[in-house]
């Protein structure tokens, strides 16, 4: 294993290639949220070396992640690849994401969303890219976020047709063994028995009601 080096152009180097590879494109937020020494400023003389070498290419890639994107020449090709396809029908896809993962852009590249939800109990609770936390995104879109153990969920709508799958998508990470156990005892700041839509997807999904929340083991 080749020794750490100390030289700190070097490691910063290292650094910055290592992030265009975690997030294919590379925004201010994404680096804002990775606590890189020196921030924005020092990773972008070295983003800006890479453009030189053709290393990476600088460009507005993605709508409304500001200015200074970069990316590797593979990843612009794959966001070409989405630009052009036809968008999917019928049945809308859930995946669950650790917070802290790359591929969740919400709270990096992009803000939580606000949660303008209507009829929702302020709940106290705020999502953040923590670890042991989870957020679920369908079509793209955050749904859900919940808090590490599973006890307290947040919700980004009341819309049936974007809970039931993911709520479906969660039941079937706790089925597959890698969540352990999970116990839903609060949802939005109310009782998670409280009749809401969000209630019903989580039962609909196999969540069964016990004295301590709506349960679900592996």
């Amino acid at each position: 294993m080749p020794a750490r080096s100390e030289d700190p152009t070097r490691r910063l180097h290292a650094r910055a290639e290592a992030l265009l590879e975690r997030y294919g494109v590379l925004t201010r937020g994404a680096v804002a949220a990775e606590d890189v020494p020196g921030g924005f400023a020092a990773v972008y003389r070295v983003l800006s070396a890479f453009e030189d070498s053709g290393r990476a290419r600088r460009g507005y890639f993605v709508e409304s992640l500001g200015a200074a994107q970069f990316a590797t020449p593979g990843a612009v090709d794959r966001v070409r690849t989405f630009h052009r396809a036809e968008p999917a029908r019928g049945a809308r896809g859930a995946v669950v994401l650790a917070a802290t993962d790359p591929a969740n852009a919400y709270g990096a590249a992009l803000p939580w969303p606000d949660r303008a939800v209507s009829d929702l109990t302020p709940s106290g609770h705020r999502p953040g890219r923590k670890a042991g936390a989870l957020v679920i995104l369908v079509e793209g879109r955050l749904i859900l976020y919940v808090e590490r153990g599973g006890r307290t969920l947040l919700s980004w709508t009341e819309d049936p047709a974007d809970l039931e799958p993911a709520a479906r998508a969660l039941a079937d990470a706790v089925r597959a063994g890698g969540l352990g156990r999970i116990s839903v005892e609060r949802a939005d700041g109310a009782s998670v028995y409280a009749a809401t839509p969000l209630s019903e997807a989580l039962e609909q999904a196999g969540f069964r009601p016990t004295p301590r929340g709506l349960r679900m083991r592996a």
